[in-house]
């Protein structure tokens, strides 16, 4: 069965009592137990994991190599300062999703740049919490996409 690894960055275990007005209610315990539970749907395996150190974020992302066939990523404030995630990234060549539970592009200008969606397969941001089982999906359907002849 395919493993998917949901990676989280720093503050977002802060997730339910920081800025509810922007992140919603939602606990990150929440957001992880609707993962696995949406997984299962899917025939997938999910493993999540939440630092708010970008060197952790980074050895996750090194040690899935081998281990998860794709990653679900919302690197909080990182998203838009961190090359060395980006380039773990490259690194271990696994599809990625990048998510943001508030719509990166609709807040303060600094936030309009990802270093992830440069790399990843696509961004999904602005659905809250569903953003995660939207990336699922995504992950679900390209991991079945049938190799070309």
């Amino acid at each position: 069965m395919a493993s998917i690894l949901v990676l989280n960055g720093p503050n977002l275990n802060l997730l339910g009592t920081r800025q509810p007005e922007v992140y919603g209610s939602v606990t990150l315990a929440m957001v992880e137990e609707a993962c696995v539970e949406h997984a299962k749907k899917l025939g997938l395996d999910v493993a999540c994991l939440q630092s708010n150190h970008e060197g952790a974020l980074i050895d996750a992302i090194h040690e899935a190599k081998g281990q998860h066939q794709g990653i679900i990523l919302n690197a909080g404030a990182y998203t838009h300062t961190s090359i060395a995630l980006m380039d773990a990234l490259i690194s271990v060549e696994i599809p990625a999703v990048e998510v943001h539970l508030s719509n990166i592009h609709a807040r303060e200008p600094f936030r309009h740049t990802s270093y992830i969606s440069k790399v990843a397969l696509g961004q999904i941001c602005g659905f809250g919490a569903q953003g995660y089982l939207l990336a699922l999906d995504a992950l679900a359907a390209r991991l079945n996409e049938a190799p070309a002849a």
